[in-house]
């Protein structure tokens, strides 16, 4: 085998529509560009956003720029300074939190390391920071992960669980 044996694979290869050569071609005359017009001439056409002439839709809308992550988790944070101010033993629950206002209970809430704990407290939470975690467990307390659940709607006509249980 030598350099000037290679072909392409049989059926590769195709040789291109020769247009505007008759009307026999079945591409003959305007050689399938219809009728003058800026797509019609040679040369590019309009550019991708063109809108006749009116301003166009990127330049009417205002930027948007970089990566969003569709899937972002967005976290309620609290120090481990802020619990100081807790009775000793006492568990705190992500429900004591909700019904105190301090959090809300439609995002996950993580706790961070921030400040200086003595006291000795049970602490639920959906996320800890390594030094958060390491302090509560240094002053005697423990630590409860809880798992913190998204429900994704239904993108479908199909069941759809959480319009299931609506009345």
């Amino acid at each position: 085998m030598k350099l000037h044996d290679l072909k392409p694979a049989e059926g590769a290869h195709r040789e291109r529509k020769r247009v505007g050569r008759g009307p026999g071609s079945g591409k003959g005359k305007t050689a399938g560009k219809g009728m003058m017009g800026q797509k019609a001439r040679s040369g590019p056409g309009p550019y991708r956003t063109f809108e006749g002439g009116q301003n166009r839709m990127v330049r009417r809308m205002p930027y948007l720029r970089g990566f969003k992550n569709r899937w972002r988790v967005e976290y309620q944070v609290m120090n481990v300074g802020d619990l100081s101010e807790l009775p000793a033993d006492h568990e705190l629950t992500l429900e004591d939190l909700v019904a105190s206002g301090a959090i809300n209970k439609n995002k996950p809430l993580k706790i961070l390391g921030e400040g200086d704990l003595n006291i000795k407290l049970t602490v639920h939470a959906h996320k800890f920071s390594n030094s958060a975690r390491s302090k509560i467990e240094a002053a005697g307390g423990s630590v409860v992960e809880e798992p913190w659940i998204v429900e994704t709607r239904s993108r479908s006509a199909g069941p759809n669980p959480a319009m299931r249980n609506r009345k």
